[in-house]
């Protein structure tokens, strides 16, 4: 963590334009496989140890597009701290989570339950920032959205705290910590750190802290090698779902901002359902669906856009 607090100048979001969708459109679909490529690779892997081979591969790739295009490596102590806070709120952390949720619920639910992010962001945002404060539309959201997942977990918890209820309270978890993070992220556009250098930077930091942890609770070094199908999970989910995926993500941080940015995991469902469902034969009870619907709903409070959209068409 750098000196500066997380309450930072004035940084208006601007409105989404086509390009930025498109990107978005991306991300969620290369985020919306991860869900599909780390169930695959659970099968034989440990959660902590594919935080480390997640994070590790997707670092030596960028680290190479760095090194291919002459990039340099910023070396002032308060970067370097940064991109170790960000790693921690953005991977280690979150990652971890929503990989043993996984071991407990499927990738689809996981995926829906991350698509909270953005209803915990408007609610950090609003402490922590002087540009991205609360409205009303965005208030009516939260609370639709968490009603969403009172409706998809709330009978789980009336009875006792079975591994499935945990594991979705470990991806809700997930979703917080990414809000944190999308928060965070902000300071490295006034830092003047490359979106590319940035998405190196907390995956190399995100490595370093894995190690040890990934050593301690797993001894990864004594598990089997795994199975060429886990093999081209891991590195699909390492270079597509983590390298690429992040150059994107902070590309997209600094202009169209935190809250609009965390829009995208309302689109991440609908690729790790149609994956999970397909391949996986995951299926969803009807409970879940509701939830989904109604966190869908509080993220179209929370944008506004269809709210316009029908009032100019209405002529007001």
């Amino acid at each position: 963590m750098t000196d500066t607090p997380l309450t930072l100048p004035s940084h208006r979001p601007a409105a989404i334009a086509s390009g930025d969708w498109l990107l978005l459109l991306a991300l969620s679909v290369l985020w919306g496989g991860s869900f599909f490529f780390s169930k695959v690779a659970l099968a034989e892997v440990p959660p902590l140890t594919m935080v480390l081979i997640r994070v590790g591969l997707a670092a030596a790739a960028l680290l190479a597009v760095l090194r291919a295009t002459g990039q340099t490596l910023p070396r002032q102590p308060s970067v370097w701290a940064a991109f170790f806070g960000m790693g921690f709120l953005n991977n280690l952390l979150p990652f971890s989570l929503i990989f043993w949720g996984q071991t407990q619920i499927a990738s689809g639910l996981a995926a829906i339950l991350n698509a909270t992010t953005p209803l915990f962001t408007v609610v950090v945002a609003h402490w922590l920032t002087a540009d991205e404060k609360a409205t009303g539309g965005r208030v009516a959201g939260v609370l639709l959205g968490f009603a969403g997942v009172a409706a998809m977990i709330g009978p789980g918890l009336a009875g006792r705290l079975s591994g499935g209820v945990l594991g979705e309270l470990a991806c809700l978890g997930a979703a917080l910590s990414y809000a944190f993070a999308g928060i965070f992220g902000r300071r490295f556009r006034r830092l003047g750190v490359p979106p590319l250098t940035t998405a190196f930077g907390q995956l190399a930091a995100t490595t370093a802290m894995m190690l040890p942890i990934a050593a301690l609770a797993d001894g990864f070094w004594r598990l089997p090698m795994p199975s060429g199908t886990t093999w081209a999970a891991l590195i699909a989910l390492a270079l597509a779902s983590t390298a690429l995926a992040y150059v994107i993500f902070f590309r997209l941080l600094g202009r169209i901002g935190a809250t609009n940015l965390a829009l995208v995991t309302f689109l991440i469902p609908v690729s790790a359902i149609l994956l999970g469902g397909l391949v996986l034969g995951e299926r969803l009870a009807p409970a879940q669906f509701a939830g989904m619907a109604l966190i869908g709903l509080g993220l179209a409070a929370i944008d506004g856009r269809a709210w316009r959209l029908a009032k100019r068409r209405r002529g007001d």
